[in-house]
């Protein structure tokens, strides 16, 4: 079976991966591309962009996830949201170098928020080069370790930070360890090698297996 880079007929299980944000992997981006940060006004284009790449259904699902997350805290974006713009000045992806705001991490790291790129501009080379950036931006920040919460979900986003060298949290892998058996299942990648890969049964979600 294929599965698209964010693909819900794969059984849900929240993720957690993290690394020290010491020797970040460099990307540059693409001619004709530049990176911005957020301005007032820009909400409408956070939501569409991640609208685009599924991330929400409607754009009612978006306003609740900015007004969970960043509605409070939209005096800091200036320096924390990062969106790519085109040459058109078109915004077509983005990435938040943030923190917990929902008080889960007592720890103090980074975390990178929310990484999307427009449906139409992928596989066009945008998102190592907004990963790389936006993990920069919490280093200058000042935090030395960075956390990503994500999901199985979207498994190709999974595959993507482990390439950047992020390793699954510890107390998460005992939560959710089906989790990073679907996970190794979909990617196959050399960082869950300890891990055994979970069978096509365990990954769909029940209404994809009927």
């Amino acid at each position: 079976m294929r599965f698209d880079n964010l693909d819900r007929r794969i059984k849900y299980y929240h993720l957690l991966f993290e690394r020290d944000l010491n020797d970040i992997p460099q990307f540059s981006l693409p001619d004709g591309y530049r990176f911005v940060f957020y301005r007032p006004g820009d909400r409408e284009h956070w939501i569409d962009i991640e609208k685009s790449a599924k991330e929400f259904d409607t754009y009612e699902q978006g306003t609740a996830a900015w007004n969970k997350y960043y509605a409070a805290h939209e005096g800091e974006l200036h320096n924390r949201m990062v969106f790519i713009e085109n040459a058109a000045g078109e915004k077509v992806a983005t990435a938040t170098a943030f923190y917990d705001v929902i008080g889960r991490d007592p720890s103090g790291s980074g975390w990178l928020h929310w990484v999307a790129v427009r449906r139409e501009y992928q596989g066009r080379g945008l998102s190592k080069p907004l990963i790389s950036y936006t993990l920069q931006v919490l280093r200058g920040l000042g935090y030395t370790h960075g956390k990503i919460p994500t999901q199985t979900t979207t498994w190709l986003a999974c595959k993507v930070y482990m390439d950047f060298g992020f390793r699954p949290v510890p107390e998460n892998v005992s939560e959710n360890r089906e989790g990073w058996r679907i996970l190794k299942a979909l990617t196959g990648h050399a960082a869950l090698e300890a891990f055994e890969s979970a069978a096509m049964e365990e990954i769909l979600a029940e209404q994809s297996a009927l």
